[in-house]
């Protein structure tokens, strides 16, 4: 029995190691793309797009607007993750600032899912709690969503500022879009990556703006 144990370890030696070093292979690659996809967002456009937008935010709440972000799937978590850092703190503590994601109620989506239509999951809760005086930020990855499309358009039918966080491929979304955060990947997951970046600088900028020394 003990000579049979110690064959199959020395089978299973070699291929636990293939597995190893793929894995390795491909932790190495990711961080590599990752890094280059990070590189890339110092060009002048794209921190001029995070400043504008960082601007209008606080513009926004100063006049006594709010933030509403959505998205779907992994963007929708982000979007609820953003909102917290609004409403709760992000580098240190100070006031609340106010921000809404449109995916938290369930029950709005998915009667609006229900009766209407999908596609309408944002749109038609921004029509009924946005302001002229809000910005509507839509995080898609493919920029290719119909529900966030829509919201989009419904948010520039009521003149709300609209931003728009997505990807290469995302020229319909960034074309409705006040200012756009294109991250230059077609990756997913590179591009969430990318965006997630730019929008925790845009809530660091908001919050020394608003209330960092000397405001």
């Amino acid at each position: 029995m003990s000579d049979n144990r110690s064959a199959l370890a020395v089978v299973a030696l070699p291929d636990a190691e293939e597995a190893a070093e793929f894995a390795r292979g491909v932790i190495r690659q990711r961080v590599h793309e990752s890094i280059a996809v990070k590189r890339s967002l110092l060009g002048r456009a794209l921190v001029d797009s995070i400043v504008r937008l960082s601007d209008q935010v606080v513009e926004s709440i100063r006049a006594g607007g709010k933030v509403l972000l959505f998205g779907n799937g992994g963007s929708a978590a982000d979007a609820t993750h953003l909102a917290a850092e609004f409403v709760g703190r992000f580098a240190f503590d100070r006031d609340p600032m106010p921000a809404l994601s449109l995916s938290d109620n369930v029950s709005a989506v998915t009667a609006i899912g229900n009766d209407y239509a999908y596609d309408l999951t944002f749109a038609r809760q921004l029509k009924a709690l946005g302001s002229p005086n809000d910005v509507a930020i839509g995080l898609s990855t493919s920029g290719s969503s119909p529900n966030v499309l829509n919201a989009m358009r419904a948010a520039r039918e009521k003149r709300i500022f609209t931003a728009a966080f997505t990807g290469a491929r995302g020229a319909d979304m960034a074309a409705l879009a006040d200012v756009a955060v294109v991250i230059p990947s077609a990756s997913t997951a590179r591009i969430q990556e990318g965006y997630m970046l730019c929008a925790h600088i845009m809530c660091e900028v908001v919050e020394q703006t608003m209330f960092g020394p000397g405001r």
